[in-house]
């Protein structure tokens, strides 16, 4: 009887080291239990800013991004043009400059974060100039009535009229085939002084010589 309540303590015994062994073996696979790592994507950012502003007119551009994890987007820039605002929700970099802003803005820096990871547009530059000018300049005359021997003319046909840059330089010709017409105007002058003179030609392509020279200066 003795022999047999050993057996059946021994038995316990091995029972219980077996039920914590077991509990060991399942706390350690509880406390080491795998975790997928999540990878995350970064956002991508693409467009072509415009490198050119002019004075007075709206300078605008919005670059297009996406992340493909869903994750919200946010903007950031560095060394935005003074005149110019920026928006941290669509990347939109807009201004209209103004004569003191006329220069170059260098190195410019569009970037676009998910909240983990970020990407960046290339560095650029944006020079602001003035706005192309286009002047214009009449010019009158008298038609002649006399060839150079003094006799009469009678077969004016009309009209050149030479200007350039320079007196010395009248390189573009006005055709005016009218022989009443007295005056020409002579428009998309940029800005800078014009030098003009007028020559007469007559229905057998006889052209006297040119005038004298006036100017005009387009600012």
């Amino acid at each position: 009887m003795h022999h047999s309540n050993f057996k059946r303590a021994a038995r316990a015994r091995r029972l219980a080291i077996c039920a914590c062994a077991l509990a060991a073996i399942l706390d350690l696979t509880t406390a080491h239990a795998y975790t997928p790592h999540r990878w995350r994507l970064k956002p991508t950012i693409s467009g072509t800013p415009p490198t050119a502003g002019t004075v007075g007119t709206l300078y605008t551009f919005t670059p297009k991004a996406s992340d493909a994890d869903g994750d919200a987007l946010s903007f950031s820039i560095q060394n935005k043009p003074a005149w110019a605002s920026f928006s941290i929700a669509s990347g939109a970099l807009s201004g209209t400059p103004v004569t003191a802003d006329v220069g170059t803005d260098s190195n410019i820096v569009i970037s676009v974060s998910d909240g983990h990871t970020s990407a960046s547009l290339a560095p650029f530059s944006i020079n602001v100039a003035q706005p192309a000018t286009s002047g214009t300049a009449t010019l009158t005359w008298t038609a002649p009535v006399t060839n150079t021997d003094g006799s009469a003319l009678t077969d004016l046909a009309g009209y050149h009229v030479h200007y350039g840059n320079s007196p010395s330089a009248l390189s573009t010709v006005v055709d005016v085939p009218n022989a009443g017409a007295v005056s020409d105007t002579i428009g998309g002058l940029s800005s800078g002084t014009w030098y003009f003179a007028i020559s007469a030609y007559t229905t057998s392509a006889v052209e006297s010589a040119l005038s004298n020279t006036a100017s005009k200066s387009i600012p």
